[in-house]
């Protein structure tokens, strides 16, 4: 914890809340000063590209991001030999090494491009930590409105909601430092019109507080957390009271499970949306009004590869490598971001032509191992449609062993039991041993987040 950290905690909830909406202030100056505005219309002109309008615009943008790292950023200048120099210069991706995050990590400000870094102080934003150390990651302003732009043209504006309507957010601050609070359970940036919601003090008991807030702000829509918002859902579904409305929730940072989206659009009335991004600002995938996740071509190319670097096929599960095309302070040149995925080959009903992820399969270090060898990417199988089940977490202990951590409404019956075990050992074979645990709650991260998978084993 920080000293400005520390100097919020001591203070009163009312100055919290004004503490909050001081830096909300001076956040909103950064996101949406000049040059937002033009970023929107940008993005809103670009919507309906046709597929060869993209593919000429991503291949100027993509030349303009590899020439200019070759030519200045001394992680790629000093890495590259002549002829991947070249191949960078001509925007020929495929020739391109791949990025490791260790060697982000190890020296981010090597990959900082000298005449951007000239032009003014830049943010940091570090991520949580919660795979392994914290990376720093450096965005010009001009960047961070530009990101804002996206969103609110290809998220929000999908949606039917903008951020200029009052949100309320579920995200890994420590807004409420008390533990053993009583409530209120968020604290209000006025200048944005957010109620910015802890994720730490969410149980059935609590929910109703919450809820109060919804209603007392007059709050819109929702963005963050899946599991914080399907738990909010839940807890007062089953409290059987009127629920506060909102015109949609559009879910960040974590995967979003079918049986969540349905939660969250029964309690509160509304659409449920996804977004698939990270702090690198490399790519942006958003979903559509016909259920699509469209990967945005401007604002990063994705490739889905296999381990021996091949493309993918349409379906089939591969890592997820970026090439981010707005983010030029710092620019991520085939960056393996730490994700799975997969393509989908099928028409997206709502038109557009870009790209569509079939899939958000999960974290690369988060692949379950089998005794025989044998790898698992999707848990969410194991758990579908399994009666009074609220949330489960699989934790690698061994080659061999496997803890299932469970949340239901009621104690499971030897039937649900048995189901469990028996779709675990169809995905990891006859030699896994499965330990289930039921639990009151699972633990979160130090930043709030659901971990549907746990690996405490290296093969």
């Amino acid at each position: 914890m920080g000293r400005g950290d520390e100097a919020y905690a001591r203070l009163p909830v009312p100055l919290q809340h004004a503490a909050v909406t001081a830096f909300g202030a001076r956040w909103y100056r950064l996101r949406f000063g000049p040059g937002y505005g033009d970023a929107l219309r940008a993005f809103a002109a670009r919507d309906r590209f046709d597929a060869g309008q993209w593919q000429r615009w991503q291949q100027r943008a993509v030349t303009a991001v590899a020439s200019a790292a070759a030519d200045r950023v001394p992680a790629y200048r000093d890495r590259w030999d002549r002829a991947t120099r070249a191949a960078a210069r001509r925007g020929q991706l495929g020739e391109l090494p791949l990025l490791a995050k260790d060697d982000l990590r190890a020296d981010p400000e090597m990959f900082l491009d000298p005449a951007r870094r000239r032009l003014g102080a830049p943010l940091t934003f570090p991520t949580s930590g919660s795979s392994g150390t914290p990376l720093r990651t450096y965005w010009t302003v001009e960047e961070l409105r530009v990101s804002m732009a996206v969103r609110e043209v290809r998220s929000a504006r999908w949606a039917g909601v903008s951020f200029r309507q009052p949100r309320a957010t579920f995200s890994g601050r420590m807004v409420v430092t008390d533990p053993e609070s009583a409530g209120p359970f968020h604290r209000w940036n006025a200048v944005e019109r957010q109620a910015y919601f802890s994720a730490f003090h969410l149980h059935a008991e609590t929910a109703e507080i919450y809820a109060d807030a919804l209603r007392r702000h007059h709050i819109v829509w929702g963005t963050g957390y899946a599991q914080s918002f399907a738990r909010l859902g839940a807890a007062l579904l089953d409290g059987g009271g009127p629920r506060p409305q909102l015109r949609a929730v559009v879910t960040t940072s974590e995967k979003l499970s079918d049986a969540h989206r349905a939660t969250i659009a029964e309690a509160f009335s509304c659409v449920v949306r996804e977004e698939y991004s990270s702090i690198e600002n490399a790519f942006f995938a958003s979903e559509c009004e016909a259920g699509s996740l469209h990967v945005s071509p401007d604002v990063g190319v994705v490739e889905i590869l296999r381990e021996d670097g091949t493309v993918t096929d349409p379906g089939e599960v591969g890592e997820v490598v970026v090439t981010g095309l707005l983010g030029r302070l710092q620019p991520m040149i085939r960056y393996r971001v730490g994700d799975l995925a997969a393509w989908s080959d099928a028409p997206c009903s709502c038109s557009r032509a870009m790209p569509v992820l079939a899939e958000v399969a999960g974290r690369v270090e988060d692949v379950l191992t089998g005794p025989d060898g044998r790898r698992m990417t999707r848990v969410q199988g194991v758990f579908y449609e399994v009666p009074g089940l609220i949330e489960a977490q699989v934790i690698q202990r061994s080659s061999t062993r496997f803890e299932v951590r469970l949340v239901s409404t009621d104690p499971f019956g030897d039937g649900e039991r048995a189901l469990i075990v028996e779709r675990m050992i169809e995905r990891l074979g006859s030699r896994a041993e499965i330990e289930l645990v039921e639990v009151d709650e699972i633990a979160r991260t130090s930043a709030g987040k659901f971990r549907a998978v746990v690996v405490e084993w290296t093969p």
